[in-house]
């Protein structure tokens, strides 16, 4: 009778600590917009996209921390309605930015492909 208490403990631990896993994951850092924009997470970086109609600034995260984007570019791409804008993001300091007249308000859904030490990660965001 002990055998089958003992193992019904076990099964009670390991079921509670495969639930935990499950859960979101838990980082010392939090995924709130620092510069007013949106927030996604792709593989543990933050990407914050601030579009305004004259500038579309994208700063990374890494773990909470700015991420170097000396070397870094993004092709953004905005779709308002049906009409559709395509974005390139140079280095501008400690984000990548673009200038110029975009077509960007609530509901503007925008698709940026982030490339980073030559590896590319799509990040998608709807703008407030």
């Amino acid at each position: 009778m002990k055998t089958q208490a003992f193992l019904a403990s076990i099964t009670l631990v390991l079921a509670g600590s495969a639930f935990a896993a499950g859960d979101k994951h838990h980082h010392a850092h939090e995924h709130k917009p620092l510069h007013g924009g949106v927030v996604v997470e792709v593989k543990d970086m933050d990407y914050e996209l601030v579009a305004k109609p004259t500038v579309i600034q994208l700063y990374l995260r890494d773990h909470g921390k700015p991420a170097d984007v000396s070397k870094a570019s993004a092709k953004l791409t905005l779709l308002t309605g049906t009409e559709k804008q395509e974005v390139e993001l140079k280095p501008v300091g400690d984000k990548l930015e673009a200038s110029g007249s975009f077509k960007v308000g609530p509901g503007t859904k925008a698709v940026a492909v982030v490339t980073v030490g030559g590896k590319p990660a799509t990040a998608r965001f709807t703008v407030k």
